[in-house]
Formats: C-alpha cells, sequence, structure tokens
C-alpha cells in the first residue's frame, strides 16, 4: 500500500511472524534484536518484560538505521516473560532447566507477561503490557518425561510453549493466549491502528485472498 511506512519485526520468531500474518499484516523487513536478557537486581516480572521489549525494538531500529532501511519505519517488538510469583522463570536452554520449571509449575497458578514496543518513523515509543494467568494440571512423572524428550521446550520462556504439547497440561487460562505464543493480537492492532497503520486493509480483500 503507497504512502504507509514500513513495518519492522523486531524478532526472528515464526510464532510472531505467523500471528501477525493471522491479522493480515506481513512486515517488510525482519530484524532479530538479539539483547541481554538477565534481570536486574529486583527487577520485577512486569518490568524485565517491558524493559525487554524497549531494548529489542531499540536495537532493532538501529541495526535498520545502519543497513539503511530504517528511515520512515515502525518497529514493532516484543518479549514474553513467564513467573511464579515474583520469580522469574529462564528461557530453558538444559534438559535440567526445564525440568526445574516443570515442577516448579505443575499443578500451580503462574502469570505470563508479554510486553510489546512500537516504535513509530518519529522515534515517539508506544507500549502495552499484557498479564496472562495460566494454570497447569498436576503433571505425572511419566508426562514430564515424555515432555523433556520432546525437546519442545528448548529456549522457551519457562520451558513450555502453550501452542504444542504443553497445550494438553492448561487447566485454565484467563487472559490473552496469543500473548502467551508470543504477541497480544488486540492490543499489538491497537497499537497499529492508533498511529495510523493499516491493519485493516488486507481484511478488505480477505476473501479474493482465500478464494471465497
Amino acid at each position: 500500500m503507497a504512502g504507509r511506512p514500513d513495518l519492522i519485526l523486531a524478532s526472528a520468531s515464526p510464532r510472531r511472524l505467523a500471528l501477525l500474518n493471522q491479522i493480515g499484516i506481513e512486515p517488510e523487513h525482519l530484524v532479530p534484536a538479539h539483547v541481554d536478557e538477565t534481570p536486574e537486581k529486583g527487577e520485577l516480572p512486569r518490568k524485565l518484560a517491558q524493559r525487554l521489549a524497549d531494548l529489542k525494538a531499540l536495537t532493532a531500529r538501529h541495526k535498520a538505521s545502519v543497513a539503511g532501511f530504517g528511515a520512515n519505519s515502525m518497529v514493532l517488538a516484543a518479549d514474553t516473560v513467564v513467573a511464579v510469583g515474583r520469580r522469574i522463570l529462564p528461557k530453558a536452554e538444559t534438559m535440567e532447566e526445564a525440568s526445574d520449571c516443570l515442577r516448579l509449575l505443575s499443578g500451580r497458578a503462574h502469570r505470563v507477561y508479554t510486553g510489546v514496543t512500537l516504535i513509530t518513523p518519529s522515534g515517539a515509543r508506544r507500549h502495552r503490557l499484557v498479564e496472562t494467568r495460566i494454570r497447569f494440571k498436576r503433571l505425572s512423572s511419566r508426562e514430564m518425561e515424555a515432555y523433556l524428550a520432546s525437546a519442545e521446550w528448548r529456549d522457551k520462556a519457562g520451558g513450555y510453549a502453550i501452542q504444542g504439547i504443553a497445550g494438553a497440561f492448561v487447566v485454565k487460562l484467563s487472559g490473552s493466549y496469543s500473548a502467551v505464543v508470543g504477541l497480544p493480537l488486540h492490543e499489538t492492532t491497537q497499537l497499529l491502528a492508533g498511529e495510523g497503520y493499516p491493519v485493516h486493509f488486507n481484511w478488505l480483500n480477505q476473501s479474493s485472498l482465500s478464494g471465497v
């Protein structure tokens, strides 16, 4: 669509791209923003999610500018943090970390915080923070062992991906399912539309695109 700003997604996550595609949005550029995700001393989970979303957006904007395609672009970034109380769970990189997460989540409630940042072409930053509450069933040793063997937990916040096998563990969810996957669609649509991005443009042509 002529005249609209390019959209840069500050992520290499296929999940976040798929979620944007679900609502008819195809970013012009994917700019992964690898940042230090270590929580600051005493940092609360919700603060961490928003800080990292901000940092990713700023990092991607700088990378795009250096590469020569950042002008007149919007930058969208998100980060998801899983927490039990004030305790922030890691993005599991080892089976031991994933096992620790599963044991902690088994049979209890936890919260997932997803921060979203949109940087406008003028450099203004817009934010949303979404909190979702989830309760897991009590996991048996056999279920834990089978899930760990699947390796689906690798590099996932809290050691699980709700859109995969671990969806079978969820007893109750209150909030945004898409936020737990990685990008809250309602809030993202609001942010983009509020800055004049034509989020509904492809919706008008959806019937022809789908062959209806």
